[in-house]
């Protein structure tokens, strides 16, 4: 799929490089100075086909890098960078010209080009080398794509043996620290592909290309049928495959040598499952030896949906289900030893009629490869790159978001609870909900209606059947006025065939007509033939905003969940089939634009509604994403995982990669999407189980950015998964309690995201960058600066194992119990409770207990200083739901803790805005380790003081 064969080709013009440089220059000269940087003429053949390589000084921490196959640069309109050109050139220096290598200089970076390489070499201001381009690991290789050139670009890059790799969007691999592995970025159901690497080294990396990549180890999986196999008697050449019609029996339909294991796209089940095999109902068996040439550990890739079970030496190495329609991707290491056979065995259980399959191997890397990472792109017309340094990783997020956009600030209501679920089917399901969590007291903020709330053969029509929604407008009044509840609606880019949009849609050329020609049907009732619209066309996206305000903006809907945001016009089809689908493209060569295509959907109902309600905050979620898409008031959910525990755990590291994107905003489907057959009529031993891993669920969910819940049946309102005399709800509602209690916390931490490029969910290396013991964890993050959030994610835990980071001690944030930290301690975790730790020196500010995010102002806010270190913590406020703060109007109140002088001191108040308070009381409560104070906020102790704005200095007891 993507092509990289070329640099082999170069191996032997590697031998040129001892031949004096003149032979290489330009005709007329090796370089050109511009105003932002240098345009270099290396030697094409010992570049990668290239024939000039600029860089461009974007800032004094920001250098961007093009390889372009001609010796010109076209002007090119990136999707993703937007930053401002003419802006200030930033100050940098060429240094002399040494004849080989050409040096330039800014205060905190300098980058060395090889004149006859183009490799470029990237050092700090001390000169200590940070990270370089790989010798002969660049390549631009020609390529042809819907009849026109195109070229496929792959970058390697060499760093330091103690370096580690994050971000790369959000996936479903359980991984935190990529080095060593392997990222398909392809935008799919659960998976979202972001081009942006960071490095514990505090650099970062921004891929500018929107073709189907591989990051990390970009070397192509092989087709098991490449290893050496084994039947289970030995015989050389296949694995024996036993097919079994039922599942719970023994009785053998059929068994067959088999060399490959490829069930992994749309259909591919039926092309290849033998004749009279029954996947609904039925099992298959894998088993016999693999055997290799290459001693170390391989890595196994097993594509799945159903259920999977593989034993690797007689150890069971996996264990997954995922619902039959959505498979998923989990890699596996074996250690393999020349000329010996490595038992496996492979038992899938399809549970559905079209399901997933598929097996796939990677050899050991080679060591000089080991501190090795690439980018490989399908297509692109040229390569281009930004290196970003900084001094630590938020530097280089905010590098990220100088280039790409900055975050804008959802509206304070997005902080509380989103209730959701698949699906309300009426007006009255949706009124009663909210009435209900009204009734309980549960604080609830967003009720979110999915999917088919309009007639069944008019998907598109953005229009409510009248018989199960008579009066939306009405609804959704009652929601705001009556309920003080925002409204959320589900908008797919999707149109059936023949409706009245699809026509207007159609008339325009704004659709995508291929799936229209191959008459393919959707899963609905009978199917109907449909198809997505051209969201990159500019027109297009108009459009597609003016009928979501004509038919639901103008009836008071609040936010938009953009689903099948991918897009998903089919889903599990190849890359191939999908570039088929969107084909033709107003932006150009399909191949070059298909991961972009939720940035742009996005941007047509984000600029829409500011177009038509320019002081309202647009509120978007959306399936997938791509760089730049923070600046679109957008969030990413992780889509539609299972409802298992291991899918769970698997969320912790999709939410921290994600946020080391760049992207501030995420959330998951508490409680998993999709649910397995036991938990839909569940006997007492299913039920309880279904209970605890909701509770468990949710005491996670409360400490993400958003706070969202959704799933399929059973329904998951608190009050649905179980009594409220269970411990099950009594947890619940603690953490529902304490996430509205934490709002000048966590909003606070949004304003920061926008005014300092802050990143709000934290996985651990961003804080604790000098802790070794950090950079691989992930299962643990920080939630702001004060949090340590340590999920529990397996059934029956009491407690589990965590690690507190070194250089400081740990509050458990219950007890006020101290720990010292630079250990793995065993934490208590019984069935309503989560370890939460809070940081030495932290300041955590509770608010009021509420209902809803503006049922009363924060007037008293209670601040648990916790001591041992010197703190700050900066409460933000704004107007909430307007953007004013754009123009300066939101206020700080600054507070710090020096240890030394044991004083907290609550600053000056700077800013102001409309509504702001005037005065409001302080409580201070005090920890210390000699002095533990549980978390209480019903109690009224503690030290109260009046705050009119101006500073406040206050002593521990």
């Amino acid at each position: 799929m993507i092509a990289m064969t070329g640099i082999l080709r170069r191996v032997a013009g590697a031998l040129l490089l001892f031949v004096p440089f003149l032979l290489f220059a330009h005709p007329e000269q090796p370089f050109r100075k511009m105003g932002d940087g240098v345009i270099i003429y290396p030697n094409a053949e010992l570049a990668g086909n290239a024939q000039a390589i600029r860089l461009q000084v974007i800032t004094e921490h920001i250098i961007r890098v093009i390889a372009s196959p001609k010796k010109e640069f076209p002007e090119r309109t990136s999707l993703i960078a937007i930053y401002n050109k003419e802006q200030d050139q930033a100050a940098w220096q060429l240094d002399p010209d040494t004849g080989q290598k050409l040096t330039i200089r800014t205060r905190f970076i300098t980058a060395i080009a090889d004149l006859a390489t183009g490799n470029v070499v990237f050092y700090d201001a001390a000169g200590k080398q940070i990270l370089a381009e790989k010798k002969m690991g660049r390549e631009l290789e020609q390529t042809v794509s819907e009849g026109e050139r195109t070229y496929a670009i792959h970058q390697e890059f060499e760093t330091s043996p103690d370096d580690a790799w994050y971000g790369l969007g959000q996936h479903q691999d359980g991984v935190v620290n990529y080095k060593g592995s392997q990222v398909f970025l392809f935008q799919n159901n659960t998976e979202v592909a972001v081009p942006f690497l960071v490095s514990r080294k505090n650099y970062g990396i921004l891929w500018d290309n929107s073709s189907i990549s591989l990051a990390g180890d970009t070397r192509r999986y092989k087709d098991i049928s490449s290893l050496k196999l084994y039947s289970k008697d030995g015989e050389p050449g296949w694995l024996t495959a036993t097919y079994y019609n039922n599942k719970n029996t023994s009785d053998i339909y059929l068994q067959r040598p088999e060399s490959s294991i490829r069930y992994e796209y749309l259909h591919d089940s039926f092309l290849h499952l033998p004749a009279g095999f029954n996947p609904s109902d039925g099992k298959l068996v894998w088993e016999g030896c693999l055997g290799s040439e290459f001693s170390g550990t391989h890595m196994l890739r097993f594509t799945y949906a159903g259920y999977m079970k593989v034993w690797i030496d007689g150890k069971l190495v996996l264990d997954r289900w995922r619902m039959a329609w959505n498979p998923c991707v989990a890699v596996v290491e074996a250690a393999f030893v020349q000329g010996k056979k490595l038992p496996v065995k492979i038992e899938w259980i399809p549970d559905g009629g079209e399901s997933y399959a598929a097996f796939k191997w990677l050899e050991p890397v080679d060591k000089a490869d080991e501190n090795s990472f690439g980018f490989a792109s399908e297509a692109g017309q040229e390569m281009d790159y930004y290196f970003i340094q900084g001094n630590n990783i938020d530097e280089v997020i905010s590098g990220y978001r100088t280039l790409t956009g900055k975050a804008a600030i959802l509206p304070q209501w997005a902080f509380g609870l989103w209730q959701s679920r698949e699906r309300y089917k009426t007006q009255d399901e949706i009124l009663n909900t909210v009435k209900e969590f009204r009734r309980r007291k549960i604080g609830l903020d967003n009720i979110v209606l999915d999917w088919s709330y309009w007639k069944e053969n008019q998907w598109g029509s953005q229009e409510f059947e009248s018989g199960r929604f008579p009066n939306p407008d009405s609804m959704i009044s009652v929601l705001h006025k009556q309920y003080n509840s925002r409204f959320m609606i589900s908008v797919w880019p999707k149109f059936y065939e023949g409706i009245d949009s699809y026509k207007e849609f159609d008339k325009n050329g704004w659709l995508y007509k291929r799936n229209i020609a191959d008459r393919q049907k959707d899963w609905i009732a009978k199917g109907y033939v449909s198809t997505f619209y051209d969201a990159f066309n500019e027109d297009a996206q108009k459009g597609f905003w003016k009928l979501l305000d004509d038919k639901l903006y103008k009836k008071g809907v609040d936010a938009w969940w953009m689903d099948a945001s991918e897009p998903d016009i089919l889903s599990n089809v190849s890359p191939q089939k999908r570039k088929e689908q969107m084909y033709p493209l107003s932006a150009g060569i399909t191949s070059e634009y298909i991961n972009a295509y939720p940035l742009v959907n996005a941007k047509g109902i984000y600029e829409g509604q500011r177009s038509v309600d320019p002081n309202k905050r647009v509120c978007i979620l959306t399936r997938s994403a791509f760089p730049g898409l923070q600046r679109y008031s957008a969030a990413t959910w992780s889509g539609d995982i299972s409802s298992r525990w291991h899918d769970m755990k698997l969320q912790i590291a999709a939410g921290i990669n994600y946020s080391l994107s760049g992207l501030p905003y995420w959330s998951m489907d508490i409680g998993g999407f999709a649910v397995e057959r036991r938990y839909e009529h569940p006997d007492s031993l299913n039920l309880d189980e279904w209970r605890e891993m909701n509770a468990r669920w949710y005491q996670f969910g409360a400490f993400v950015p958003l706070f969202r819940v959704h799933g399929q049946y059973p329904y998951r309102e608190i009050y649905n998964v179980s009594p409220e005399d269970h411990a099950c709800y009594k947890s619940m509602l603690y953490y529902n309690k304490l996430r509205y209690r934490l709002l000048p916390y966590i909003y606070s931490l949004a304003g920061s995201a926008y005014l300092d490029d802050y990143t709000i969910m934290r996985g651990l290396v961003m804080d604790f960058p000098n802790d070794d013991s950090v950079v691989s964890i992930s299962d643990q993050y920080m939630f702001g600066p004060s949090l340590l959030i340590n999920p529990v994610y397996n059934y029956h835990q009491r407690n589990r194992e965590l690690y507190l980071p070194g250089s400081q001690g740990w509050y458990d944030l219950y007890t006020g119990r101290h720990s010292a930290g630079g250990k793995s301690v065993i934490a208590d975790a019984p069935y309503e409770r989560m370890p939460v730790f809070v940081k030495e020196g932290s300041i955590l500010p509770f608010g009021p207990a509420l209902q809803y995010t503006g049922e009363k102002a924060a007037d008293s806010i209670t601040l648990y200083v916790y001591t041992g270190k010197n703190g700050a913590f900066t409460l933000y406020e704004d107007g909430n739901t307007n953007y004013d703060y754009e123009k300066g109007s939101y206020s700080t109140i600054p507070i710090t803790y020096n240890e030394a002088t044991r004083t907290l001191t609550i600053e000056e108040r700077k800013g102001t805005f409309a509504g702001m308070l005037r005065q409001r009381s302080f409580r201070v409560v005090w920890i210390t380790p000699s002095k533990p104070v549980g978390l209480d906020l019903e109690r009224n102790d503690g030290r109260y003081f009046t705050y009119k704005g101006k500073t406040i200095n206050v002593k521990a007891d």
